[in-house]
């Protein structure tokens, strides 16, 4: 039997092109490397589900969410953690990045157990730690709620600025009466008995907003999802289902303490707890114009300096997977 050589060289050719077109595609996701998407990569990889995935995950670890964004927008990695607001800020400068919801576990504010503050009309007089700074969105929407309750936080409480572990600790050595701080930071003060007033969810709702708005949220640039939507979808539903099972089964949970860094049961299933009441249940229009709802107020109160110069949320700021 005879062959074609050049039959069979347009062959070689064509299985040689479809192997190459057929390589997942490489994602570089930048991430905290004790955060609780570390959590749910090493999850990922205790459940073998990396093996059959639609694409290659390459781990940078970054030192803090502002080394994230430097890198992101560097294009030294395609993929991080990070806010809406900021994504909306960038596209009104004619960035394309966009965000796909991962949390909306925010900030609390939390006080002794045995503290006469029960809401934010005892804060007047008192020495108040807060983490993320004065444009943090926390801070700058628990004044809107103080606001509605005629209370002038920003000039009727005494405003510390810090680190979240320093306020911690200053909290724990009883020179601060409060601390409104991220998410982990109380759920690690609740485990030492400490007591949440409110968080960020509550402080939403008492705006009138009833809707989830999710705080966090996968971050990349559109042209890159949109380059490769398959592997970027099949990510992104990944991660949805990892977490899942790490709210729902106690071997997969049991896997990722070590991550967690703490080291006994109370601190654990309290950041199991607080993790898990971040799950993004709906995800649709109306929490879509509930986000917008929450720019207004936040370039209200921030002078623009938060948001940017947009006018309101920019179009394309949130990916659909559709």
């Amino acid at each position: 039997m005879k062959f074609n050589g050049r039959l069979i060289g347009c062959l070689l050719l064509l299985f040689s092109f479809n192997s190459v077109a057929a390589k997942p595609v490489t994602l570089r996701l930048g991430i905290l490397a004790f955060g609780t998407v570390a959590w749910e990569i090493e999850a990922l990889k205790q459940q073998k589900l990396l093996d059959s995935a639609a694409f290659d995950l390459e781990i940078h670890p970054v030192a803090n969410p502002e080394a994230g964004k430097i890198a992101l927008q560097s294009g030294a990695v395609d993929i991080i953690v990070s806010d809406w607001i900021w994504v909306s800020k960038l596209r009104a400068s004619g960035e394309d990045f966009t965000f796909y919801p991962y949390s909306n576990t925010s900030g609390a504010l939390v006080v002794p157990e045995n503290s006469p503050i029960r809401s934010l009309k005892d804060l007047p007089g008192k020495r108040l730690g807060l983490a993320g700074g004065e444009l943090d969105k926390n801070w700058l929407l628990l004044q809107a709620l103080g606001q509605r309750q005629s209370l002038d936080l920003n000039a009727s409480v005494e405003k510390v600025f810090g680190a979240p572990p320093i306020l911690s600790q200053q909290l724990l050595r009883q020179r601060l009466d409060a601390v409104m701080t991220y998410w982990h930071f109380a759920a690690r003060l609740e485990a030492q008995g400490y007591r949440q007033v409110l968080d960020g969810r509550d402080i939403v709702k008492g705006l009138g907003i009833n809707e989830a708005v999710p705080t966090l949220g996968y971050v990349f640039r559109q042209s890159f999802g949109e380059q490769h939507r398959q592997s970027i979808n099949s990510f992104l539903n990944s991660t949805r289902q990892v977490r899942q099972t790490l709210c729902q089964s106690d071997s997969a949970w049991q896997k990722i303490i070590p991550l967690t860094q703490a080291e006994d049961t109370v601190t654990q299933n309290k950041l199991r707890l607080r993790y898990c009441d971040g799950n993004i249940d709906s995800w649709g229009e109306k929490e879509r114009q509930a986000a917008g709802r929450i720019y207004q107020l936040l370039k209200n109160l921030s002078d623009n300096r938060l948001t940017g110069a947009g006018s309101a949320l920019q179009p394309g700021t949130f990916w659909s997977t559709d």
